[in-house]
């Protein structure tokens, strides 16, 4: 066998140790037996949220299991069939299962990398806020290309997207949008989207087709369970009720049915607009826990925390992304220097290399803190 082939297969080896490691493959049997036994009682529907999150759970377990039986025996048939195409000097079996491993390896590491999303809430829904920063219209158009971008990620990854709240601009595009982004890890996955993007292109709205630069910051917390304890003082908020209108000007309310609420003791502000007053009051109230349990979650982790104390506003020297379209192509993670011309394919969605980019810069990190504290 080639000493290549022998290096991915030992790659894959290890992607495969670091499955049976998060899922805590020796235990991962007997726990999807009391998923199975919790899922057949009769009065588990009672609490449909409860049931729904005791589901969620129990199938990403049968996917973690399934993931790593079906990996670790397509690289076992593999290998065999090389040593059975070496041994028969078949060249044409070997050359078939090699390049079926190289496949393979792709698809292991990027296992790898959603194993590691095992963070407190990065199996949860997530919100995704998005607002126009300093450049006026241009931003406005900037934030609606942003929205439009991370739509079109997430209905790739099979989530579902709801609007929560959405401000037009004075004259195009959107002054701000929140939406909810539901599916399995969605939080785990666009946490690092959190920051400050810039845009240089020749303004469509720039009579002398002048070159501009838009900041928009986009802003990611998770959805939290109904388990976790958030406390909100009546006396701490202030709600207000108002009549909004979404993109384009376009009455969504015929009443004051938005609902704006306030966070004295922080200064958040939370709002939606598309639903009923009585439902958006619970969606805001459910956007502003989970914002507070997100300033929770950075305050254990002080490299969240300096990131998003180092935010500040959405303008010059904060941004975590660059996109250029001119003079030339190239979209930059900042943080992680992975960079790509496809900016037609960046803005249409294909933005996970750039999460899996931050994501494995966070896990070498963690690493190099964990070898710095035993040593």
């Amino acid at each position: 066998m080639r000493a290549e082939i022998e290096t991915i297969a030992a790659n894959i080896d290890n992607s495969l140790e670091l499955l049976k490691q998060r899922m805590d493959w020796e235990t991962a049997g007997h726990r999807l037996e009391e998923f199975n036994a919790m899922s057949e009682d009769p009065d588990l529907w009672n609490d449909p949220d409860k049931a729904q999150k005791l589901m969620r759970e129990r199938q990403a377990l049968v996917d973690a299991m399934g993931t790593y039986t079906s990996l670790k025996q397509e690289l076992t048939d593999n290998l065999d069939l090389i040593e059975l195409g070496e041994m028969e000097e078949d060249t044409d079996v070997v050359a078939e299962a090699e390049e079926a491993i190289r496949k393979l390896a792709k698809v292991a590491a990027q296992k790898e990398l959603e194993a590691l999303l095992d963070g407190e809430a990065d199996a949860n829904d997530t919100f995704l806020e998005i607002n126009a920063g300093a450049g006026g219209t241009e931003s406005c158009d900037w934030a609606s290309m942003l929205a439009r971008m991370y739509v079109r990620w997430a209905e790739k990854q099979g989530y579902k997207v709801e609007v929560q709240s959405e401000q037009a601009g004075d004259e195009a595009g959107i002054k701000s949008v929140a939406y909810k982004i539901s599916g399995h890890n969605a939080y785990g996955w666009l946490k690092s989207e959190s920051g400050v993007h810039r845009l240089v292109r020749i303004s469509p709205f720039d009579s002398a087709a002048k070159r501009h630069t838009s900041f928009t910051s986009v802003w990611v917390y998770p959805v939290v369970d109904d388990n976790i304890e958030i406390d909100v003082n009546p006396a701490d908020i202030r709600i207000d009720t108002y009549r909004s209108s979404g993109a384009g000007g376009q009455h969504v309310n015929t009443t004051d049915s938005a609902v704006r609420i306030t966070h004295h003791p922080t200064g958040i502000v939370v709002t939606s607009s598309e639903k009923s007053q009585h439902q958006n009051r619970d969606i805001a109230m459910k956007a502003l826990k989970s914002r507070l349990y997100q300033m929770e979650l950075d305050r254990r982790s002080a490299s969240i925390n300096e990131a998003h104390e180092n935010k500040g506003d959405a303008g010059w020297g904060n941004q975590i992304r660059s996109y250029v379209l001119q003079p030339y192509q190239m979209v930059k993670d900042l943080r992680t220097n992975y960079e790509t011309s496809d900016t037609k394919g960046v803005l249409d969605g294909d933005l996970t290399p750039f999460m899996e980019a931050v994501l494995a810069q966070d896990v070498a990190g963690m690493s190099r803190a964990d070898a710095q504290s035993e040593g």
